[in-house]
């Protein structure tokens, strides 16, 4: 690469929720939550290190009232079928709470400069009664088998409300096919501190295996990661075919000085060697509403694989530069 990184270290800095992809052309784009949650931004680099210093360009703004005119959350950048979609979160001003997915479309060969397109909420499945009903987010899609798949988080609950994730084969980039299968729920106390929170999933495949990360509790210190497993010749919409981690795979560690790891991507170096962005604070105690707090900073890992499990392997120990 023209420019050293550090591993495990802020890299681009206040930018949470870090989604990277690669292009069939070799191009990086980068997108973030930015601290205002107020518009969508699009980074552009011939090499995964130049994203740090890529001019960034907002090219969608929010509201200015009704919906998408708040908590603007988690954009990720997809090319399907020949065209670009962000799938995003929103709120409504009078109702910030009111979160639910929605999609952009850009038909053009360059996102950064082409027009882009809202299609609104993202549809649910004929029959499907409970999609994106309640606060919704966090929404990733991946291919297995020339087939689609849209992974969410949702709330549920009365009184007491629970975020897990929930997954759907998609008809189209905009609209599922299946109703939602649920896929995770908070089910151990590292996944109940301060809220019951599954959220932020991530997908990398690897030796026949999909493995979908997750992230869990609240956004200060406790923040962490997850892992759920299932074969690519799995029926991926049968909760029976995904194996859940017993304890998180990736937690604060005050001996590296990273709080707070998750919200995580997974994208590939020049060489294709894995690489997953993640967000993560540099100090433990925040001041007020951490959601408010900018200081979640976009760090890259390398990922290794386990010689005996096959499985993806997280470890700030990875101080080399790419």
């Amino acid at each position: 690469m023209s420019e050293d990184v550090l591993y495990n270290k802020p890299w681009i800095l206040q930018r949470a929720d870090p989604y990277i992809y690669r292009h069939r052309d070799g191009v990086y784009y980068f997108t973030a939550s930015v601290p205002s949650y107020d518009r969508i931004v699009l980074r552009k680099s011939l090499t995964l290190a130049g994203l740090k210093v890529a001019e960034e360009i907002t090219i969608w703004e929010k509201h200015t009232e009704g919906i998408m005119s708040e908590h603007i959350w988690a954009p990720e950048l997809h090319y399907l079928n020949g065209k670009w979609y962000i799938y995003f979160a929103g709120g409504d001003k009078d109702d910030i709470w009111a979160i639910r997915p929605y999609v952009l479309e850009c038909q053009d060969i360059n996102p950064i400069t082409g027009e882009w397109k809202e299609l609104g909420k993202m549809q649910r499945a004929d029959g499907d009664e409970f999609s994106f009903e309640a606060f919704s987010l966090d929404a990733t899609v991946f291919e297995n088998k020339g087939r689609y798949y849209y992974v969410w988080a949702e709330k549920v609950g009365v009184g007491k409300q629970i975020s897990n994730l929930y997954i759907g084969e998609m008809e189209s980039p905009y609209k599922l096919k299946t109703v939602q299968v649920l896929l995770t729920t908070p089910d151990y106390d590292w996944e109940r501190a301060g809220f019951w929170v599954n959220e932020g999933p991530a997908v990398i495949h690897h030796d026949g295996k999909i493995y979908l990360t997750y992230s869990a509790s609240e956004t200060g210190a406790a923040y962490c990661m997850g892992m759920l497993t299932a074969s690519e010749d799995a029926d991926l919409l049968d909760p029976k075919s995904w194996e859940k981690k017993r304890y998180p795979v990736l937690c604060t560690d005050e001996a590296a000085g990273i709080y707070g790891p998750g919200h995580n991507s997974f994208t590939v170096d020049e060489e294709g060697n894995p690489i997953m962005a993640y967000h993560a604070r540099i100090e433990e105690k925040i001041l007020g509403n951490p959601l408010y707090n900018p200081n979640r900073h976009t760090m890259l890992m390398k990922i290794y694989w386990d010689e005996d499990t096959g499985e993806p392997v997280f470890s700030y120990s990875a101080k080399k530069t790419i």
